[in-house]
């Protein structure tokens, strides 16, 4: 008498869980790591290598840049929910320019290719990676405008709104940079 063979059940492969945007930039997990900086202390200098993004999850960072001759130019102030150093996605070796602290400050580093594997995988992240690029290269240009055609005045002026976040939904930092 033959035994009929029991049947084999397949168990599906369990579920990844969903992406969470939230949990992922503020957390530190195989390829990104959480750095805390002290105020005036450099997160990397001009020259260096260029390894990975980075996420300002509190505090501030200065960007700038230095000629030959020694003169320092700032490019950016940065904020919370800010990202920087992304010329290493770009082919960069090197980073283009200084990164500061200019409040105590937490960040979070991201691994080259991480960044890439997410970027390419969670449309959460690559939407709002894309959209915090666009407006930063959108403020670069105005940037610019606004250094060859408005007075030293009106920069000023510019810049002190720019820095007091005026008219922007979230509440203004109540810590402002040294500006000389």
């Amino acid at each position: 008498m033959r035994r009929a063979r029991p049947k084999k059940t397949r168990t599906p492969p369990p579920k990844k869980p969903p992406f969470d945007l939230r949990v992922f930039l503020e957390t530190a997990g195989v390829a990104r790591q959480i750095v805390k900086f002290r105020r005036a202390e450099k997160i990397y200098s001009q020259g260096d290598p260029a390894r990975g993004v980075k996420y300002i999850q509190e505090g501030g960072v200065k960007l700038s840049v230095i000629s030959e001759a020694g003169k320092e130019a700032v490019v950016a102030i940065l904020g919370p929910g800010d990202f920087f150093g992304e010329g290493c996605l770009a082919g960069h070796p090197v980073c283009m320019g200084t990164a500061t602290a200019i409040v105590p400050t937490s960040i979070l580093l991201i691994e080259k290719d991480e960044m890439m594997r997410v970027l390419r995988t969670e449309h959460a992240l690559s939407d709002r990676f894309i959209s915090h690029m666009l407006t930063r290269n959108i403020r670069v240009e105005e940037d610019l405008v606004d250094q060859l055609f408005n007075s030293s005045e009106k920069r000023l002026a510019r810049s002190l709104l720019l820095l007091a976040r005026y008219g922007q939904e979230d509440q203004p930092h109540g810590v402002l940079p040294k500006v000389s």
